[in-house]
């Protein structure tokens, strides 16, 4: 049993960020991206987690404020536009609002939209950079459907379970966030 979990604990970071450089200039390829990696999966399912616990105007404005963002990201990472502390911004982004889920913060959507628009952006950065030369419509095209797909999971999730449950899951992201940092 040790001998299993020490093999997990030196995987962790090789499987924790889904930023490995080598992506290729399709679809499914940008599908793949987000799916790659334990920091993207986490932060998307849990901005849907958090609409969803949210409700009303919250469970299409924030899913789909992270999507433009993230559009406008990947293209600023295509580009070579540099953005600073994007990796630490894409952990940042899974502490907090795994937090924001833990404690039930209720912030008024033009509070919270603009952090959510910060995290897509640097999200899409790390897609965008790591993206292919050419070929990258059908790449973004691709990264953006799979992370609505991670949005609509976490928005399943958000609507279905409230109080105690949710609350849990956005704990476990949050601490798993931190994992994730010192990993």
């Amino acid at each position: 049993m040790t001998r299993i979990l020490a093999v997990i604990l030196i995987m962790l970071p090789s499987v924790a960020l889904a930023h490995t450089g080598a992506h290729g200039a399709t679809f499914v390829s940008g599908v793949l991206h987000p799916v790659g990696g334990l920091d993207h999966i986490l932060a998307m399912v849990t901005v849907g987690l958090l609409a969803g616990a949210t409700g009303g105007r919250a469970i299409w404005a924030m899913p789909l404020t992270f999507l433009a963002a993230l559009l406008v990201g990947g293209a600023m990472g295509a580009s070579a536009l540099a953005i600073p502390a994007v990796e630490p911004m894409i952990l940042a982004s899974i502490v907090l609002l795994g937090t924001l889920v833990a404690l039930q913060v209720r912030l008024p959507l033009l509070a919270v939209l603009p952090a959510i628009a910060v995290f897509g952006i640097a999200h899409g950065h790390a897609h965008g950079t790591e993206g292919p030369a050419a070929g990258l419509l059908g790449y973004a095209a691709g990264f953006t459907l799979a992370t609505g797909g991670l949005h609509l999971a976490g928005l399943g999730i958000g609507l279905a379970l409230k109080g105690l449950p949710a609350r849990s899951l956005g704990a476990g992201t949050a601490v798993a966030g931190l994992a994730l940092a010192f990993a």
